[in-house]
C-alpha cells in the first residue's frame, strides 16, 4: 500500500470522499460545503462526484444541521456535518450533548447516533475571539461523544475514516492551522483512543495533540542539545485517550508536561495531569506540569495572539522546571 503526499485538508477530503464511496449510507452536509466546497475546500468536488442527494448545503443554523444530523442517524444514515469554526458548536450544543450523546443509553443499546461532527479550531490566522476558541475540553465532558484531534495528513485521513465508521457520534477536530501542512498518506482507516510515541526518549514525556505536537517536538529538539531526551506522545484521541501509553511512559521517564492550545484552566491537560498524579503516583520525580493559554479570550491583533500562543519557550519552560 503506497503513500501519497498530500495536504492535512486534501487528507480530509479524500477521507470523505472514500468513505462516501464505500458506504452509501454515507452523507456531508454544512454550510456551503457542496457547491463552494467548504470555507477551508476540505469538501471541494464532492458534489459533482456524489451529488446533492449525499452531499447538501444547509441553511445557516448549527443547531438545525446538527439535529437534522441526529435524525438521520437515528434513522440509518451516517452523516457528516461541517461546523465552520468550532466556536459556532455552541449554538448545536442541545443536539450534540442532549441527544447524540444520550441517544445509546436512553434507548437501551436498541439505538445509536452514528454521526460525525468535524469542525476547526485553533488560532494563529488573527480571527479573533470568536473564530479561534479551541473547546475540546466541553464535548470530551460529555458522556457519549468520542473527540479526536489529528495532528498530521495521515491522521486527518485515518481517524476520519474511523470515525466515519463508528457507530457512536465523534467529534473530529482540525486545526485550521495544520491544513496547508504537507505528508504522506496511505489510505488505512485508523483506531480512535491510540496515541502515537512521536519521538521517544528517557528523561521526560511531553503529552500533547493537535497543532502543538509540531511544538513539543521543536522543543524535544532543543532539550537534545543540552542532552535531555524527551519522549512526545501526540494523544490523537482526546476522548477516549490513552492512559496506558502515557503511563508507560511515565513510568520510564519519571517527569511529565502536558500542553495544548486551549486554554489551561479545566482543560484537557488537567484530566491527564490528574490521572498522572493519581495512578502514575509512584513514578513520578517531580509534579505534573501544564502549558496552555492564558484564561482570556483569544486576542484579534496578531502581536498580542503571538504571546497569546503555547510557544517553544514556555514549552521549554516547563520542561527545565520539572527536570530541576
Amino acid at each position: 500500500m503506497s503513500a501519497t503526499e498530500m495536504r492535512y485538508v486534501q487528507a480530509v477530503a479524500q477521507a470523505l470522499r472514500d468513505s462516501l464511496a464505500a458506504d452509501e449510507r454515507v452523507m456531508v452536509l454544512g454550510e456551503d460545503i457542496a457547491a463552494a466546497g467548504g470555507s477551508f475546500k476540505a469538501t471541494r468536488g464532492l458534489l459533482e462526484s456524489f451529488g446533492p442527494q449525499r452531499v447538501l448545503d444547509t441553511p445557516i443554523s448549527e443547531a438545525s444541521i446538527v439535529s437534522a444530523a441526529v435524525g438521520a442517524a437515528l434513522t440509518g444514515m451516517r452523516p457528516v456535518v461541517e461546523i465552520m469554526f468550532m466556536d459556532f458548536i455552541t449554538l448545536a450544543m442541545d443536539a450534540l450533548v442532549n441527544q447524540a450523546a444520550k441517544a445509546r443509553f436512553m434507548f437501551g443499546g436498541q439505538g445509536s447516533v452514528p454521526m460525525v461532527l468535524r469542525t476547526p479550531h485553533g488560532g494563529g490566522l488573527s480571527a479573533g475571539p470568536q473564530h479561534s476558541q479551541c473547546l475540546e475540553a466541553w464535548l470530551a465532558h460529555v458522556p457519549g461523544l468520542k473527540v479526536v484531534c489529528p495532528s498530521t495528513p495521515q491522521d486527518a485521513y485515518s481517524l476520519l475514516r474511523a470515525a466515519i465508521n463508528d457507530p457512536d457520534p465523534v467529534i473530529v477536530v482540525e486545526h485550521k492551522g495544520l491544513y496547508a501542512q504537507k505528508g504522506p498518506v496511505e489510505p488505512v482507516v485508523g483506531r480512535i483512543g491510540e496515541a502515537r510515541i512521536v519521538r521517544p526518549g528517557r528523561d521526560l514525556t511531553l503529552v500533547s495533540y493537535g497543532a502543538t505536537v509540531a511544538t513539543c517536538l521543536q522543543a524535544a529538539q532543543a532539550l537534545a542539545a543540552d542532552g535531555v531526551e524527551a519522549e512526545v506522545i501526540d494523544l490523537r484521541s482526546i476522548q477516549p485517550w490513552d492512559r496506558a501509553t502515557v503511563l508507560a511512559s511515565l513510568a520510564r521517564t519519571h517527569r511529565a508536561v502536558v500542553v495544548h492550545e486551549a486554554v489551561t484552566a479545566f482543560g484537557v491537560g488537567a484530566e491527564i495531569a490528574a490521572t498522572l498524579s493519581d495512578e502514575g503516583f509512584d513514578e513520578l520525580d517531580a509534579p505534573v506540569l501544564r502549558v496552555g493559554a492564558p484564561f482570556m479570550p483569544v486576542p484579534f491583533a496578531s502581536s498580542l495572539e503571538k504571546g497569546y500562543a503555547v510557544s517553544v519557550d514556555a514549552v521549554l519552560a516547563a520542561a527545565r522546571k520539572t527536570l530541576n
